[in-house]
């Protein structure tokens, strides 16, 4: 059986696309909740969380002139 076209498909061969797309899936999802973003501090230490406070306003102009 040469199925060309999805529309023609029988009932098992969309079975299996849906299978195979929630197996892609689940693999996918697993894979960004087990990635972690590390910054080579060891396991269980707290990091500091840097603070940016914002300033003046600054107006940016294009000769290279800031103007405060």
């Amino acid at each position: 059986m040469s199925y060309t076209s999805i529309v023609t498909a029988d009932r098992v061969t969309h079975l299996k696309i849906v299978a195979v797309s929630l197996i892609c899936a689940t693999v996918v999802a697993g894979i960004g909740i087990a990635a972690r973003v590390t910054n080579g501090t060891t396991a269980g230490s707290q990091t500091e969380a840097n603070m940016i406070r914002a300033g003046a306003p600054v107006i940016a102009t294009t000769n290279g002139v800031t103007i405060r």
